[in-house]
């Protein structure tokens, strides 16, 4: 987050203190616990004193509350969230179209887009929980292990897709995740051609996805997802079932017109 700030240091309209603000806010964001003031400071880079200034400001505007060493957001913080969910004609004009799609279905689906690099929940319907961690709007997730992510990554060109998987460390979160370049090329690859991705437990055991792309003007600017339980739907149910509901719901969302 210091090197974001650095970037900007020729910029004389950028705002310091407002993406110092804005940096340690989103500290909270995985975390179940309250945050120290050095837990701020190594996750984002900064000086202590800074993220003493900043949590300091968030709990004098209401935003934040101090307990003890520890910091925890307020209530008041939803509507920095809630700003977008409530503007944004994608996210306001998905969610009930996912509600149905979930009810249809009896399985959870998801719609996301790419921001730094990961896939960003915007809208969710869950029927149940399937992952160890729950998912939500604003959840993150990374792009390589998700029918979701391969969605977006199949979207580019191939020099991006190579300087995206040399970039970024590819971690096995299960023994089926993969992490060979030329293998998730092939897969990306393939992806485009078929216009949807599967997933099948390379994100955390017993979950399995799958993914198609939004269009808009002729570019990819969402994927849509079910994801659910391998030990109750097989691969040929996800196929046979669950893409054609998912495409359509796709379809129906590509031609509402809602992105910019």
């Amino acid at each position: 987050m210091a090197d974001e700030e650095a970037s900007a240091d020729k910029d004389p309209e950028f705002m310091t203190s407002l993406a110092r603000g804005l940096a340690v806010i989103r500290c909270f964001a995985e975390r179940r616990e309250p945050l120290t003031i050095a837990q701020a400071a190594q996750e984002t880079g900064f000086s202590r004193p800074a993220v003493r200034r900043c949590l300091h400001t968030l709990v004098c505007l209401g935003y934040a509350a101090r307990i003890g060493h520890r910091y925890a957001l307020q209530p008041k913080a939803l509507a920095l969230g809630y700003a977008y969910l409530s503007s944004s004609p994608l996210a306001s004009r998905a969610q009930p179209m996912l509600d149905a799609l979930r009810d249809e279905i009896g399985e959870s689906c998801s719609l996301g887009v790419c921001e730094e690099e990961q896939v960003y929940y915007i809208a969710r319907a869950e029927s149940s929980r399937i992952m160890s961690i729950a998912l939500r709007a604003g959840s993150r997730l990374p792009l390589y292990p998700t029918s979701m992510g391969r969605i977006l990554l199949a979207a580019r060109t191939r020099s991006e897709q190579e300087a995206y998987l040399r970039g970024t460390p590819l971690v096995a979160l299960t023994d089926r995740t993969e992490t060979d370049v030329g293998a998730l090329l092939a897969i990306l690859a393939e992806t485009a051609e078929r216009g949807h991705a599967i997933v099948d437990q390379e994100l955390e055991v017993g979950l399995r996805s799958v993914a198609v792309p939004v269009h808009q003007g002729g570019r990819v600017v969402a994927a849509l997802n079910i994801g659910t339980q391998a030990s109750r739907v097989s691969m040929a149910e996800l196929r046979s079932r669950l893409l054609p509901a998912l495409r359509r719901v796709a379809t129906d969302l590509s031609r509402a017109g809602l992105f910019g």
